[in-house]
């Protein structure tokens, strides 16, 4: 027992504060005050504050006026430049300069943290004008072709009433794919400050590619018994391709079915026997050089690729330069063109800075279409490319235990993509049409993304989103 033991009685009481014997002290001191004059009954066992200068409301708001205005470049020593300027001094009163760790304290009190950005919109390449004018001139308004033939739901998966499709109702089947890692768990937790380190695996282990489609409609693509999915079990993508066709033969005959896929290099890759620019040489090559593309056509007439029979070099590819000179290009100004741009990669806008880039953008050329398009389209499935998106299965993925083996492997990724509420891909995909209806409301990518998340819940955007823009001085 401590009582009437003064000393003891505060050091105890400090214990529980996580001090020592001088907040003891203090302490003793402001109870023998306190006792003295009732009145008396501060908080702060250290000693004596200053108030922070935050509440005076008026320099608070000044302050956040004066971040607003440095954007990304916000930092400690230029608020404490501020609090110094003269004018702000005599506005507020301020005596004397703060110092730098106090103007930290004060971003934090502001809502400020030094931390990484939040990502939101992916925008590597997205305002590139190649990519603008795919995306307006090609992408969205096929999928505003779509559009009147789409089942529209809210937020919760449940049709809107007053909305439906005319004629054979659209389903859009986004194709997912996601790599899974066998050393790939969730690390952050609560620890007890006593836990002991354990060592961990440096390699990430095993991998798993999987690739499905799913709909907002129907979720996972399977068969009615379920027997048959649509993962990626095939060594290429036509056969995958192929199998999920079969299994929507049975969906009926009320619905029209579209993939969409990204524009990764295996889903656009063409047929071996296409014609490309890419793979053709700028002069005639040797004879018994077989280039094993077909022939084309040029002004819907044919144009032969190899020469003739009664050629000195019957049967020998012609080369670009050639080619270009039948299509009606004068040999000077083909001469001035060497074969391509180095790794195939033109500066904007590139239509005529060499061979490779001009037969690249005739139509005969331009208009090849891959050979997934080819194969979905000979059954009566549209294809269209959009850019790739990241899976939700990772989450639920990395709250399994650590592994080795690829059979569990398996099984997790799996079970991790069978927990998946279809309520999150209808979500998904409502997002993926509220940016779709942006781009085609004229948006660029920040104007969008402040949009999607303004609109959240719902496929399309007001008619009033550009005057929705301009209050907030969006645009």
């Amino acid at each position: 027992m401590t009582y009437e033991k003064w000393a003891v009685s505060s050091l105890q009481a400090t214990v529980t504060l996580l001090c020592g014997t001088y907040c003891a002290q203090i302490l003793r001191k402001l109870v023998h005050n306190y006792i003295s004059d009732r009145t008396l009954l501060p908080l702060n066992p250290y000693g004596n504050w200053n108030q922070t200068m935050l509440v005076n409301k008026d320099l608070a708001q000044d302050i956040n006026l004066y971040l607003q205005e440095l954007g990304k470049d916000i930092t400690a020593v230029k608020v404490v430049l501020f609090l110094a300027c003269p004018d702000i001094k005599e506005k507020h009163g301020i005596t004397k300069k703060i110092s730098l760790h106090t103007a930290q304290r004060y971003l934090h009190a502001l809502g400020y943290h030094w931390q990484e950005a939040k990502k939101g919109q992916y925008v590597d390449g997205h305002e590139h004008a190649d990519v603008v004018w795919d995306r307006d001139k090609v992408f969205i308004p096929k999928i505003k072709e779509l559009w009147h033939r789409m089942q529209i739901f809210d937020k919760d998966r449940k049709p809107i009433d007053g909305v439906r499709p005319d004629g054979k109702c659209i389903v859009l089947w986004f194709h997912n794919e996601s790599i899974f890692y066998a050393h790939d768990q969730r690390r952050k937790s609560w620890y007890h400050i006593a836990e002991v380190a354990k060592p961990y695996r440096k390699e990430e282990g095993a991998s798993l590619m999987i690739a499905d489609f799913f709909s907002a409609n129907f979720g996972w693509l399977q068969s009615a018994d379920v027997k048959r999915n649509g993962y990626f079990t095939m060594d290429n993508i036509i056969a995958q391709a192929n199998e999920a066709m079969d299994i929507l033969s049975d969906f009926g005959n009320d619905i029209e079915h579209v993939f969409i896929y990204d524009n990764a290099t295996t889903h656009k890759k063409c047929a071996d026997d296409e014609i490309s620019a890419c793979k053709m040489p700028r002069n005639t090559p040797p004879p018994g050089k077989n280039w094993l593309v077909d022939d084309a056509t040029f002004n819907d007439a044919p144009q032969p690729l190899y020469f003739p029979e009664d050629h000195p070099c019957a049967g020998v590819f012609k080369g670009m330069a050639t080619i270009l000179q039948e299509c009606g290009f004068s040999m000077e100004y083909i001469k001035t063109k060497k074969a391509e741009c180095k790794g195939f990669k033109c500066a904007s806008p590139a239509e005529d800075c060499y061979c490779c880039c001009i037969l690249f953008n005739q139509l005969d050329f331009a208009n090849i279409k891959s050979f997934l398009k080819v194969t979905c389209e000979a059954c009566s499935v549209q294809v269209i490319f959009l850019p790739k998106f990241h899976c939700y299965a990772k989450r639920l993925y990395q709250l399994n235990p650590e592994f080795s083996w690829e059979d569990t492997l398996e099984k997790n990724a799996l079970a991790a993509l069978g927990e998946i509420p279809i309520v999150s891909m209808h979500r998904f995909v409502n997002c993926s049409l509220r940016f779709m209806d942006a781009y085609a409301c004229g948006l660029n990518g920040r104007q969008a993304a402040w949009a999607a998340r303004h609109y959240r819940g719902h496929q399309v955007l007001p008619d009033s989103i550009l005057e929705e823009l301009k209050k907030e001085n969006i645009i």
